[in-house]
């Protein structure tokens, strides 16, 4: 029997541990992206393996808060003016998964992804001799204003869901991280996530092991995806001066570009409410300052010790693929870092011409639900996207999970409910 050809659409972390699993099991790989290895979502995002995060975004506890979130400029939330009306259709899905059977199910959903993220990853790295990219020191997130009733609260809230967290109090949570600010009253500090120190470099090494494998990446634009009777056809183009289109031949493609993936599913006749949500972050000069990361809950940004310095992200921002970045959106974590840290290096810390700034776009669905499986009209074209704050966390776990299902493996996990079937 031939060996199956297969083009993986997307070279972010989803596509690129979908491409290693895929090989594993015999297929022949290309990987196909026109702006290189790990170059959006994944070269920024906070290096935060959250499978702390069992809750939808589409929480029925935000409603009372939308209003005022969505209206504030400068909050972690944000809506550019001019793409308020395009962004309406996905708020509107947004709230209907509010219902509380709903979100029920979606978390259900989300939480048996994390409940398997970090195994999966250990796994996989491993196989590759990468143990030291997945540092599993935990996490904290940071309380100041908020009552220690409400905090008790929200940690039984998480242990009813099976996460295990633990309640610090000022003294001990400082015992932790001795930087922490006088602001901080508690934390809750959750034991068994990670984190790595650049994400970029973590995509790169896997991506450089599936080439020491035998895998293929090439720098082009798919500019549509048509499936025939025995094979995926694929119209490219190249990205130099010459812009040439050509076609290529595969048995089977994925897609797996992120927030780039919903013309695809046009093409090919499928409805997905898929939008970006756009995150940034600000890099500081500031090494060993923390030893995991440190999220905020009243300020709602995360910070995390990286390679190069600390890394503060995590607000949202909808204006769509196609706007310039608004680095103000990155600048404004600066002064929450200064609130919430003791540290000369962060106090004296100035934005300046040489500042280390960054946007990138999250592939968000209104249900906090990724698109895994086949398509349901298509033999020949499965999907893998839409992983919103999770990309991550969730990139050795999809990889393997779509890779089984290509293959025709029983999946670890029955990939049903996150069938772009749920909306058509």
């Amino acid at each position: 029997m031939a060996v199956k050809k297969v083009a993986v659409v997307g070279a972010g972390i989803i596509g690129i541990c979908s491409a290693i699993e895929l090989q594993r099991r015999g297929f022949e790989v290309c990987l196909l992206d026109p702006n290189g290895l790990a170059s959006q979502a994944s070269f920024g995002n906070a290096g935060h393996f959250a499978t702390e995060q069992v809750f939808p975004l589409a929480d029925p506890s935000l409603l009372p808060a939308l209003p005022k979130i969505l209206l504030d400029p400068k909050g972690p939330f944000r809506v550019a003016p001019s793409y308020f009306f395009k962004a309406l259709p996905w708020f509107f899905r947004f709230l209907h998964n509010m219902l509380p059977s709903r979100a029920q199910q979606n978390g259900k959903l989300i939480r048996q992804l994390n409940e398997v993220a970090i195994s999966a990853y250990q796994e996989l790295l491993a196989s590759c001799d990468l143990d030291a990219e997945l540092q599993l020191s935990g996490s904290l997130l940071a309380f100041e204003s908020t009552s220690e009733v409400e905090i008790k609260k929200q940690q039984a809230a998480y242990l009813e869901q099976g996460v295990a967290v633990e309640y610090l109090n000022r003294g001990e949570a400082l015992e932790l991280e001795p930087t922490l600010a006088d602001s901080v009253s508690a934390c809750l500090y959750f034991t068994e996530v990670g984190h790595c120190t650049d994400p970029a470099r973590l995509c790169n090494k896997l991506a450089d092991y599936f080439l020491a494998q035998g895998g293929e990446f090439k720098a082009l634009r798919v500019l549509n995806v048509a499936e025939q009777d025995k094979a995926v056809s694929l119209f490219v183009q190249r990205e130099d001066e010459s812009k040439a289109e050509s076609q290529l031949m595969f048995d089977s493609v994925l897609i797996s570009s992120g927030a780039w993936s919903k013309p695809f599913a046009n093409q090919l006749g499928y409805k997905v409410p898929l939008d970006t949500e756009r995150g940034y972050h600000l890099m500081l000069p500031a090494q060993k300052l923390l030893s995991r990361p440190v999220a905020s809950a009243e300020r709602k940004f995360i910070m995390t010790p990286m390679s190069a310095g600390l890394r503060l992200a995590g607000t949202v921002e909808f204006a769509g693929l196609k706007a310039e970045p608004n680095y103000q959106r990155a600048e404004m974590l600066l002064p929450h870092a200064k609130a919430l840290l003791n540290a000369d290096v962060v106090q004296n810390f100035e934005i300046g011409a040489d500042t280390v700034r960054w946007m990138g776009c999250r592939p968000s669905l209104p249900d906090s639900l990724p698109v895994m499986g086949v398509a349901p009209k298509h033999q020949r074209v499965f999907f893998n996207f839409g992983h919103q704050h999770l990309g991550l966390t969730w990139g050795a776990i999809a990889g393997r999970l779509i890779a089984q299902h290509m293959a025709g493996e029983t999946t670890d996990l029955d990939l049903t409910p996150y069938s772009i079937s749920r909306f058509n």
